[in-house]
């Protein structure tokens, strides 16, 4: 019996149309938008040359010391500046342009002439305002003590780090990935959608299908298990293809803990259909408030997590600590993000255990509405 119940279940999910959208084309389609958002965000953060010229005046000709400077922080493999040595004219057009950044005028002291702000100004007047002050320094000590004026030099050409950067993980930070783990999160729960149909599906006073199945000799738990059990695999085969696409296609890094990543998507898509399950035993509504309730918690849960602003999870976390671990997706989303960034299993484990606690009293009271729902008639 459970397996002819499962065998007809399965084929009246797969022509469910509308719920194959929400929950496998919608998500496929938001993690493209995604990657097409995201594509160029790497790129931007990494540091360019900046071009900026030096006028070619009797002043720079003479001073020695910043052409010295200015060929140093021009030179290397990552130099700072790349330089243009010019005249006043053809600095000034090359900067109208937008030729170059900004450009120097040698003198007492020196000066800088830029056309916008920005961060590459902001870099060409820190590099100016610590070249002032250190040939003020410089020029200060030969007037009071010419003899420490090579320990001086030596100093200021000699910087020390007593700072060492050391990364708790072999893991880099990615902080576009963490939407792509929320994405995968809310899809999920939009298994919520399965969930309510099939609490829909065995209470008599919604369809006349539900109402000719009360009248049949299985018992409406064992049937509401196998519906369940149906809605289920269809849901987790739709969350590993979304998963594949998200990894194979978009390239998208979660580690390579694969089976703890398939342990997570199943757990999670657990936790989406029987919050959809308790959402319609709870609600005595119609079919589109039942769907419309799933839809609207999914993504108040989703904007908590970072989905729409990335901030919005860690004002969560620093001002109302207790409300991530009340967010089911938050838990879910945090899981993923464990996987990839930390060697150990210590907040994975956090996150899991209280996203399972969620899954019983989900199911409990989804057992405890609908045993108890009788009816006068059918």
């Amino acid at each position: 019996m459970f397996a002819h119940i499962f065998k007809y279940r399965m084929k009246c999910l797969l022509k469910d149309k509308e719920t194959m959208f929400w929950t496998l084309l919608f998500p496929l389609a938001l993690g493209i938008f995604f990657n097409l958002a995201f594509s160029g965000i790497g790129k931007g953060e990494t540091f360019q040359t900046i071009p900026v010229a030096v006028v070619d005046n009797e002043e720079y000709r003479n001073d020695t010391v910043f052409q010295t400077i200015l060929q140093e922080v021009s030179s290397g493999e990552d130099p700072l500046f790349h330089l243009h040595v010019v005249s006043e004219q053809v600095a000034s057009k090359m900067l109208e342009d937008n030729q170059i950044s900004g450009y120097f005028v040698a003198g007492s002291p020196v000066t800088m002439v830029v056309k916008t702000t920005g961060m590459r100004q902001s870099i060409i007047r820190s590099f100016l305002d610590t070249y002032i002050q250190n040939m003020s320094l410089v020029s200060t000590v030969m007037q009071k003590n010419p003899k420490a004026l090579k320990a001086l030099t030596d100093d200021l050409f000699h910087t020390v780090s007593y700072l060492k950067e050391v990364s708790a993980t072999d893991a880099k930070p990615d902080n576009v990935a963490s939407y792509y783990y929320v994405l995968i999160a809310m899809a999920c729960f939009y298994g919520g959608f399965q969930g309510s149909r099939d609490i829909s599906d065995i209470q008599a006073n919604n369809t006349d299908t539900a109402a000719r199945l009360n009248l049949t000799p299985v018992s409406k738990m064992k049937t509401f298990l196998v519906y369940m059990s149906a809605s289920l695999l269809i849901h987790y085969i739709k969350m590993l293809l979304l998963l594949s696409f998200l990894v194979f296609v978009i390239k998208v890094n979660f580690g390579g803990k694969v089976g703890f990543i398939l342990l997570t998507t199943l757990l999670g898509s657990i936790a989406g259909l029987s919050f959809g399950a308790f959402v319609s035993a709870l609600l005595k509504k119609s079919e589109g408030i039942k769907i419309a309730v799933i839809v609207g918690t999914s993504m108040l849960m989703s904007f908590l997590a970072g989905m729409m602003y990335q901030g919005m999870k860690y004002i969560i976390q620093r001002n109302v600590p207790v409300l991530s671990y009340l967010n089911p997706l938050n838990l879910l989303t945090d899981a993923y993000y464990s996987l990839y960034y930390y060697d150990t299993y210590t907040r994975y484990a956090v996150n899991m255990g209280c996203l399972a606690l969620f899954i019983p009293v989900f199911c409990i009271g989804t057992y405890l509405i609908v045993r108890r729902r009788k009816y006068a008639s059918l």
